[in-house]
């Protein structure tokens, strides 16, 4: 059976950052878990990573990208390309199937196996099964919505994503760092 979960989303928008997801993990055609934590803080609250993809293999990713914030003082674009190179060069490291976006209160990135770090256009970056609908919606809303803050175009976006999206839920965890 394939494990399929998550839509995850990070905004920029009006100097300010969030990055959200919803919690549900699908088995084949079954949800298996309804509120699982795709979102985390790291560095003090700092950083604010989420993850899509197999939950073992992000969580050994998103221990990684710790040691990574970690050896090089909390420089969020060197340590996601650092670890980018790793997950590429790694024999282990390259047969992960997750990506992470990740963000600070200046940058949101994409991270992703194939060596990539993408600092996404439009201020927007989403991953995981609903990421394209949730990327819509919250490009919609910085064009139509500009007063809504990053936190609310998140909401909104992901709960779009939600409606659309059967492999992604209404129960979300919305972060900011600090």
């Amino acid at each position: 059976m394939r494990i399929r979960s998550t839509t995850v989303l990070g905004v920029r928008h009006n100097g300010e950052i969030a990055l959200g997801a919803d919690g549900q993990a699908t088995m084949d055609k079954h949800v298996a878990k309804s509120n699982v934590r795709k979102v985390r803080k790291l560095q003090d609250g700092k950083v604010v990573t989420g993850f899509a993809g197999s939950t073992a293999d992000a969580f050994m990713l998103l221990d990684k990208f710790e040691e990574k914030l970690s050896g090089y003082g909390g420089q969020l674009r060197r340590a996601a390309i650092e670890l980018a190179k790793e997950w590429r060069k790694d024999q282990y490291l390259r047969k992960l199937e997750a990506m992470m976006v990740v963000c600070d209160k200046d940058e949101l990135l994409i991270i992703a196996g194939s060596g990539d770090v993408l600092e996404p256009d439009s201020d927007v970056a989403a991953i995981g099964s609903g990421a394209m609908y949730a990327q819509a919606a919250a490009l919609a809303l910085k064009k139509h919505a500009p007063h809504l803050t990053a936190r609310q175009m998140v909401e909104e976006a992901l709960h779009i994503a939600a409606d659309i999206c059967i492999y992604t839920n209404h129960n979300l965890m919305i972060e900011q760092p600090v």
